[in-house]
């Protein structure tokens, strides 16, 4: 059993410890917080208490952006393994300043769970089958900043060069429906802005970026996702691709949900397919978790499998850093109507 030590107690940390619950080889050994409260785990007051009490195996953060990098220096010079979460440091600054502090410990990890979903797993996995040739261009338009980095930079395959950003920002009236509260009840359109930017990460790969303000709620716009490749290409759950001479096939990618109508096996996730290729298989069958909660428990076993030292990393500090560096330069050029590019960090 591998055990974590998480610093944070909202939603997002709640998140971790609620999931360990679920898995088999991971458990969550407490909680640091800053005031006493009641929670399933037990809490401690500080790191050095928790770690005192209970000795994890590593440390989930999941605390405000200018308070993660502090958590994550005290957790290596502890000799500990850190989970961080999104972003690891608030600013160009204090990414930079972050990796010259730990970046050489190699015990650093981001907790970019993106690439871990469901459908974007399945995604990727037709990518990398070659299935619309070599990928050379990623549009997202559903989340927001470094997760649509990860997912442009995980479904071109690029690297951690520089990367030339141009951006622009618009507002016009929506209704905002939903929140993370709940319902809003609030019938009036508002001023919504959308940011749209062009990511150019060279040798004919580029990414468009499109989100507008709540996207992640607001189900009054849609999530769209295309990669485009040398020989078809990929737009949500539909592949067109040349199969042959004068052949192109369409193919859907296929989910299949279990208890709809008489399915009595219970509301579950079971396969993404395409054709009679299984493209994703859910690792956690009866769960009934949700795409957000697969991803995570997702890396949650991989970081645990990382620490045990039986699994490669699962997203090191380099990549967490690069993806918030470039999305700090989408929001530069979009700030201020003007190419931004980003340079070759040493993120070695």
């Amino acid at each position: 059993m591998t055990s974590f030590a998480v610093v944070g107690a909202g939603w997002r940390a709640e998140m971790f410890w609620r999931l360990a619950a679920g898995l088999e080889g991971v458990r969550c050994a407490g909680a640091v917080v800053r005031s006493p409260r009641e929670l399933p785990v037990p809490t401690f007051a500080s790191l050095a208490e928790c770690v005192a009490e209970t000795s994890p195996d590593f440390v989930v953060t999941a605390v405000p952006w200018p308070v993660t990098p502090g958590v994550i220096i005290e957790a290596v010079e502890r000799g500990l393994p850190v989970l961080a979460e999104t972003p690891p440091a608030p600013d160009a600054a204090g990414l930079r300043e972050l990796w010259a502090a730990v970046g050489e410990s190699g015990l650093v990890q981001v907790a970019e769970q993106y690439l871990l979903m469901p459908s974007h797993a399945a995604r990727a996995a037709a990518v990398r089958a070659g299935l619309i040739g070599t990928p050379t261009q990623v549009q997202v338009s559903s989340t927001h900043q470094y997760h649509a980095v990860s997912l442009m930079r995980g479904l071109l395959g690029v690297g951690r060069g520089p990367v030339t950003v141009r951006a622009s920002r618009s507002s016009a009236p929506l209704v905002d429906p939903l929140t993370r509260d709940g319902w809003t009840d609030d019938p009036d359109p508002r001023p919504a802005t959308t940011t749209i930017a062009t990511l150019d990460f060279g040798d004919g790969r580029s990414g468009l970026y499109d989100f507008t303000d709540n996207q992640w709620h607001n189900q009054l716009r849609f999530r769209r996702l295309l990669v485009r490749g040398s020989h078809g290409e990929l737009r949500d759950d539909e592949v067109i691709r040349l199969s042959e001479p004068r052949t192109l096939v369409r193919s859907p990618l296929v989910r299949r949900q279990t208890g709809y109508d008489l399915d009595l096996d219970g509301f579950d996730t079971d396969t993404i397919t395409l054709g009679g290729e299984v493209l994703y298989r859910n690792p956690y069958p009866g769960r009934r978790w949700s795409d957000e909660e697969i991803a995570i428990a997702t890396l949650l076993d991989a970081t645990a499998a990382w620490v045990r030292g039986t699994a490669p990393a699962p997203y090191p500090l380099a990549d967490g850093a690069q993806d918030h560096l470039i999305a700090l330069a989408v929001e530069e050029a979009a700030d201020t109507d003007r190419t931004v590019t980003t340079g070759t960090e040493n993120w070695a």
